[in-house]
């Protein structure tokens, strides 16, 4: 311990404050004797969970939370709780069973978040929570890939009504109905969000060039979520093809479209906007009082190639953190999408909107195995394209409900507590 120098009111030492020195100098030595005493017999104090009393026997408990999003995948025998004999809503292309997959390890490993456990997804659970609700999918076909997860986990208690013809003949749009608990899940196919068209003569194909129009969402889904409780929205590997931007009705930019007089841009710019848009297209909607998830980038695992030169995942066991990082663009995709989904906050809240961020992308960016590979289609086929973008159901994508269904539970908790607080103060 540093002892500051004692000097009297005027700075000067004179012959009078001598005393004083003697007396200052023996309090500082008893000071320095007893302070390591003290210290040594003290114990340390536990810290405890602060508490938020609100009168009488109500008070709520505020506990340290747990990152659930950040972990590693740890062996799970038991496996997944649907298989592709029990589940009738799995569609061909996410098929890996039926379709001649060998290994079946991939089906055996769970997420383990730092610090905590993830419950296992509990359909029941899962069904009283949204009893009377409704939530709605909003993106390519990786968003209905989740939504076919989650049909699929809610199978081993009831099955839905298909109601899509009510409201649509579009096949890429779809609806169902759980009669006993009042509930509606549905999906709408919007790759980009925004506005799209076909820009190539040659029509549309794999890799054609498109024309996105930033600034002006996609009505097909826009006009129908208005009604919707939850609303999880998506969108990730079609930013990947030639594109060109359009805002205000004018050019601003390409991305991979190889034209002279079109100055090209990156595709995280078209990304960034077409986010930008959809928030503030949800935010604007009169009668939209629903919940906002983004789930965020969900990466590829194309290795020995890109995806039309032969690259495949044929990898059948995670990564370990040590062997994969969220590096260059699957991390601008995911920054790019945190970005905005914290603006949509801030902007949100002065309308009563809340966002919520359902966090995929660490977890998946460790599960190359997870993807069907060349098993998502008939053997019987001429498969030369290998599907290293969608994910085998079952398989790690279930884990994305998972996540879902705790960030549903905490805002039924938290949505309780405000009542009862409200319910105090009056």
């Amino acid at each position: 311990m540093r002892v500051p120098a004692i000097e009297p009111p005027n700075g000067k030492n004179t012959p009078h404050s001598t005393p004083q020195k003697l007396v200052h100098l023996s309090l500082t030595l008893i000071l320095l004797t007893l302070i390591p005493l003290c210290l040594m017999n003290r114990s340390p104090t536990p810290v405890q969970s602060p508490k938020i009393h609100t009168g009488g026997s109500a008070s709520l408990a505020i506990k340290k939370k747990c990152d659930m999003f950040s972990g590693r995948w740890v062996l799970y025998p038991n496996g997944p709780s649907y298989t592709n004999a029990t589940c009738r809503e799995i569609i061909p292309q996410q098929n890996c069973a039926k379709f001649g997959r060998p290994d079946t390890e991939f089906l055996k490993w769970r997420w383990k978040p730092d610090g905590c456990e993830l419950p296992r997804f509990d359909p029941v659970q899962f069904l009283e929570l949204v009893r009377g609700k409704s939530i709605g999918f909003i993106g390519d076909s990786v968003g209905r890939n989740q939504m076919q997860s989650l049909l699929c986990l809610l199978s081993n208690v009831t099955y839905p009504v298909d109601i899509s013809y009510k409201y649509t003949s579009n096949t890429n749009f779809k609806r169902w109905f759980y009669t006993d608990y009042k509930f509606t899940l549905a999906t709408f196919w919007s790759p980009f969000l925004v506005k799209a068209k076909d820009a190539d003569p040659k029509g549309h194909s794999l890799n054609n060039l498109m024309n996105l129009y930033l600034d002006t969402v996609d009505e097909a889904w826009a006009a129908q979520i208005e009604n919707f409780d939850y609303v999880i929205i998506s969108a990730g590997q079609w930013f990947f093809r030639p594109l060109i931007f359009y805002e205000n009705g004018q050019v601003v930019g390409c991305h991979g479209c190889n034209e002279k007089n079109i100055t090209e841009v990156t595709k995280f710019y078209g990304y960034r906007k077409a986010f930008q848009t959809s928030f503030r297209t949800l935010q604007n909607l009169k009668n939209y009082k629903g919940l906002t998830f983004l789930r965020t980038f969900s990466p590829a695992h194309f290795e020995n190639g890109a995806w039309n030169e032969g690259g495949n995942c044929a990898r059948t066991r995670p990564f370990t953190k040590q062997e994969m990082k969220l590096d260059d663009y699957n991390l601008e995709f995911y920054l790019t999408q945190v970005e905005e989904l914290r603006a949509a906050e801030r902007e949100g809240r002065k309308r009563g909107l809340e966002f919520r961020l359902l966090d995929v992308t660490e977890a998946m960016v460790l599960r190359p195995d997870g993807h069907p590979n060349y098993y998502g289609l008939s053997p019987h086929k001429n498969v030369t394209i290998a599907d290293c973008v969608h994910w085998c159901t079952p398989g790690p994508i279930d884990t994305w409900n998972e996540f879902l269904l705790q960030m549903l539970k905490m805002e039924a908790e938290r949505r309780s507590f405000d009542g009862t607080l409200q319910k105090k103060a009056g």
